[in-house]
């Protein structure tokens, strides 16, 4: 189970990699963002999405292990109770 959710993961990942050449490729012109007031220097787009992407991995990363200090009990196999799936309590 593990190795599929490795091969589901690098699949994710080389997607992302291929939309941001192909968005490369397509997208020379240079931008800048505006936030507000504030206005940045200007980049290419496929940069402002690769930043935007590896910000997001990082972040992702980062707050992974703070979910699992939040408390919640994770469902098992060992918690499956055929009972909570029974359809013969329902009426006619």
């Amino acid at each position: 189970m593990k190795t599929i959710a490795n091969l589901i993961a690098s699949l994710i990942v080389a997607t992302w990699i291929i939309a941001i050449a192909i968005l490369s490729l397509k997208n020379v012109a240079p931008i800048s963002l505006k936030f507000f007031t504030f206005t940045s220097i200007q980049l290419p787009f496929f940069l402002v999405i690769a930043f935007s992407v590896g910000a997001g991995i990082v972040l992702m990363a980062l707050i992974q292990p703070l979910w699992s200090f939040s408390g919640s009990k994770r469902n098992t196999d060992d918690d499956f109770n055929e009972d909570d799936f029974s359809f013969n309590d329902i009426r006619k």
